[in-house]
Formats: C-alpha cells, sequence, structure tokens
C-alpha cells in the first residue's frame, strides 16, 4: 500500500512506503551497482578483532620488520607519546614526602625492569611500541624478597600479547566468564588473566607444562585503546592500512626492478646480415667468447671506435619510472600516514611547501590526538597502576616512615605524570608567547615547565641555588631579574644597594 493512492490511481509509478525509507540515507541503501556490492560484517566489538587477531598481528610485525615505511610509523608514533619518558610528580601535601618519594623513584628506576634490561622509561617505550605494533601489551607487577636487595621490592615484567590466547572462550560454573583470555566474575569485573607460560611462537624452547596459568587482575596491566564498547582485546595501529602497504611496497619493488633491469643494456650493434666468421666491432678481430657463449664486448671512456661496414651503434633508452610515480607514491603514503594517526611530514620528511604556519597546525593537531593517548589510555592503564603498586610496596617494605598510610593513602596515590615536553617550532616566538601569558595571568610559571616535561620544585630550588652561587661569588647575570631588567639595565633596586655599599 503506498502513501499516495490517487497518485497511483492516475498511472503513476510509486515505489513502496518501506523502500523510501530504506534510501533515506544511501549508506543504507542495498540497492544499485554500488550499494549492492557493498558487504559488510555486522560482528561484536570482541568478534571482529579475535576471529584475525593472529594474522593482524604477525602482518604487522612482519611489517615493521620488513616495510621502511611502516617502520617509519611505529617509529615515530612511539618517540612522540613516550619520548625519554612520562615522569610521575608526586602531589602530596607534605613537601618533605613528595621530596622523599621523588628521591626514592630515582633510585627505583634503574632496578624497575624484571628481566634487568631496561629501566622504567625504557619499559615505557617499548609497552608503546607493542602497543601501536601489536595492539596490546600486558605488564605485570611482580613483588620481590627483600634478600634482591632492591630500593624498593618490586619490578615489573612485559608481555606479549601473544602469551594471552584470543581464542579461549567459556563460561565459568561460578557464573563468570573467560572472553578471549580474560576472565570476568559475574558482575562484569575483570579477576583475571590466563597466560600462557612461554611465549607460542618460541619454538626450540623446552615447556613444563602446557596450557596456560592464572594470574589475578591485580597484577596485570592490559594496555589497550579499546575503540568500541565492550572490548576486550586491541587491534595494531597498522591494521586499516597493512594491505595497502603490502601492495605499495610490491609496486615500489617493481618500478625498481624495473629500472635495473633495463639499464643494464647500454647499447645494441646491428649490422644488415650475419657474416661466417664474427668480428669484434671494436677491434676487428675475431669475437672472442667466455664460457657460457657470450660475446665479450667492450668499450673504455673518450673512445671513438670504427665500425664495420654496415654495422650501427642504438644506445638504449631504458623508459623511466613515470612521471606520475612521485605524485602516485604521495598520494598513498599520505592515506597511511592518516591510517596511522601519523602526519605525512612527519612520516616522510616531506617538507615541501610547507610554511611555519601550516607546520603549526599540524603538529597541533597531531599532537592533540597523541595527548588524547597519553592520558586517556598509557597513562591510566599503564602509569597509574605502577605507581599504585610502587607506594603500596614502599609502605609495606617500611622504606620510608609513611605512618597512616592506609588511612590516607588517597593522599600518596595522587601523582602528576608528566610526558616529555613538545620541542619550539620558533623558539624566539614561543618563548616570548609563554612570558607574556604569564605576565598577563593566563598562565602559571608551574604549568608552563611543566609542559616541557620538567618539575617546578626542581627548576626552582635549582634556580635558588645559581642565585645563591652567584651572589657567593659575586657574579651578576642578564638573567638575574634582582639585578637587571628585561632589557639587561641595572634595576633601581640593584643601584640602591651598591649606593649603600
Amino acid at each position: 500500500m503506498t502513501r499516495f493512492p490517487a497518485l497511483g490511481q492516475l498511472g503513476f509509478v510509486l515505489p513502496a512506503e518501506r523502500a523510501v525509507r530504506a534510501q533515506a540515507y544511501e549508506a543504507g541503501g542495498t540497492t544499485g551497482s554500488r550499494g549492492r556490492a557493498w558487504r559488510t560484517s555486522g560482528a561484536g566489538p570482541n568478534a571482529s578483532v579475535t576471529q584475525n587477531l593472529g594474522t593482524i598481528r604477525t602482518r604487522a610485525r612482519g611489517a615493521v620488520r620488513n616495510d621502511p615505511w611502516a617502520k617509519k610509523a611505529i617509529a615515530g608514533l612511539v618517540a612522540n607519546a613516550i619520548g625519554t619518558g612520562i615522569v610521575p610528580h608526586p602531589m602530596h601535601p607534605d613537601l618533605d614526602v613528595r621530596t622523599a618519594l621523588k628521591e626514592l623513584w630515582s633510585d627505583w628506576v634503574p632496578e624497575a625492569d624484571a628481566d634487568g634490561l631496561l629501566d622504567f622509561y625504557g619499559l615505557q617505550t617499548l609497552a608503546a611500541r607493542s602497543l601501536f605494533t601489536d595492539g596490546e601489551v600486558l605488564n605485570r607487577t611482580r613483588p620481590r624478597r627483600p634478600e634482591r636487595g632492591l630500593c624498593v621490592p618490586l619490578q615489573v615484567q612485559l608481555f606479549e600479547a601473544d602469551h594471552l590466547p584470543a581464542n579461549l572462550n567459556q563460561m565459568l560454573p561460578n557464573g563468570g566468564e573467560i572472553v578471549s583470555g580474560v576472565e570476568f566474575d559475574r558482575d562484569g569485573d575483570r579477576v583475571a588473566y590466563h597466560l600462557h607460560r612461554r611465549h607460542p611462537g618460541e619454538a626450540g624452547r623446552a615447556t613444563t607444562q602446557a596450557g596456560t596459568v592464572r594470574v589475578p587482575a591485580a597484577e596485570i596491566q592490559h594496555v589497550f585503546e579499546p575503540v568500541r564498547p565492550g572490548a576486550v582485546r586491541g587491534c595494531s595501529a597498522l591494521a586499516t592500512v597493512l594491505l595497502r602497504l603490502h601492495t605499495l611496497d610490491s609496486f615500489d619493488d617493481a618500478v625498481l626492478v624495473r629500472q635495473e633491469v633495463a639499464n643494464l643494456f647500454a647499447g645494441f650493434i646491428t649490422r644488415p646480415a650475419p657474416t661466417s666468421v664474427k668480428l669484434d666491432t671494436l677491434t676487428g678481430q675475431p669475437v672472442e667468447f667466455d664460457g657460457d657463449g657470450t660475446a665479450l664486448t667492450s668499450m673504455e671512456p673518450g673512445s671513438l671506435q670504427e665500425l664495420l661496414p654496415g654495422e650501427e651503434v642504438q644506445f638504449a633508452e631504458p623508459p623511466g619510472a613515470g612521471t606520475d610515480y612521485g605524485p602516485f607514491m604521495r598520494q598513498q603514503l599520505m592515506a597511511a600516514a592518516a591510517s596511522v594517526g601519523l602526519p605525512y611530514e612527519v612520516l616522510t620528511g616531506d617538507l615541501r611547501d610547507v610554511s611555519d604556519r601550516a607546520l603549526r597546525v599540524i603538529l597541533g593537531e597531531f599532537r592533540r590526538q597523541l595527548e588524547q593517548l597519553q592520558w586517556n589510555v598509557f597513562i591510566h592503564q599503564y602509569c597509574r597502576p605502577v605507581w599504585a603498586a610502587w607506594t603500596d610496596a614502599v609502605a609495606l617494605s617500611g622504606v620510608l616512615p609513611m605512618p597512616n598510610y592506609y588511612r590516607d593513602r588517597r593522599l600518596y596515590l595522587r601523582v602528576r605524570w608528566v610526558p616529555q615536553g613538545w620541542p619550539y617550532i620558533n623558539p624566539l616566538q614561543d618563548v616570548q608567547a609563554q612570558r607574556i601569558a604569564i605576565r598577563a595571568g593566563l598562565a602559571s610559571r608551574s604549568a608552563t615547565i611543566l609542559a616541557q616535561g620538567e618539575d617546578p620544585e626542581t627548576t626552582d630550588a635549582e634556580y635558588a641555588a645559581d642565585f645563591e652561587r652567584a651572589d657567593r661569588l659575586g657574579l651578576v647575570f642578564d638573567s638575574d631579574p634582582r639585578m637587571r631588567d628585561s632589557a639587561g639595565n641595572v634595576t633601581d633596586t640593584q643601584e640602591h644597594t651598591n649606593d649603600e655599599s
């Protein structure tokens, strides 16, 4: 039944009401050449990832090993997300407690790695590399015995996501459920991780026990970026571009091989008809042959050679890569860079026709995306739980006097994680802008120093020490606001002090 029966009676052909509703959005259409050929998946947030998770992960690792653009993309993301490390700044109200925590943390950082290869900030780099390449990474906090001699009896250990079987799914008698190796209780809370004792891909390494071991969720930090509500596992940042990069690499190799083969031919000697005895066109003597019957003919630089009657030389003109090779590669790399969230200019280093203002816009957008991942994923899922486990270990071991720790535990857990500051694009303009913002009351010195990845308290202490040393040695610098103004002139206070002396 149509909505306009009168028009139908007059002979007009009207679509059915259901068809009218279906075509309200082109994306919902299932007719026509484009809509009919469009096939999508209705898989849930976990089924869509885990059904091919192993294949995606191994291909991503293979691309990073063999494809220069994939390697550069991951390296660029890791370098900008972590840099030299995301550093904690305790926010306990007591200055002495903050200072003691900072000093003890600095002592623990080199001892943090259970494998003894990296410090804690190196572990951050390794974790971020696995996060971007594999889509997820596992970290385990491991309490240690006092006889180990660690300043804090705690270490952390990273595991690749292969230790967590994606195909382990089952219902439990207590009403809980295991989803892709992660165990949930009946309330939906994560309670444990079922991990392989050894990496499944380590061929040749003996293992005493097969299967998995159940590890309490309190000891595991599962770092991944959930892209859909209810997601349990993460997917590689390269997933949407792996096929494109593989095809592009094959195309680039084909162009390279074509150029290599084409340039093997320097020229061709033609003659009207074969002779009974083959003569060398350069020497006029019988041609010499090598072991496989190939004629040996060569030229020397700057030589003029007389050819035999009827012979001529035609020099090879190998085909070039094509005038559209550069634009084509640029367009494909732009798509690849957009897929992984990395600016094309950062991925390739190609800054042609990019002004400093345009570069500010490009880097500003990129940095905002990375800051989102730093704070919402990496700091929240990795750094914050490690700090909590570390402060608990400090309190339990008695390394620092922490009276009423369990009553005031939240005071010790308050910490500000500070990533490495972004480098200046235009140092003079950027510093002047910061100075104006501070003087106008739009920003504080502490916030500005923190934005550069530094500790305001440490900076002020160093500043005071510099002043004290300069006064003791009788040194005067333009950087001392007590002595000089911003133009380098002696201040009124200093002139008054000199007059009194």
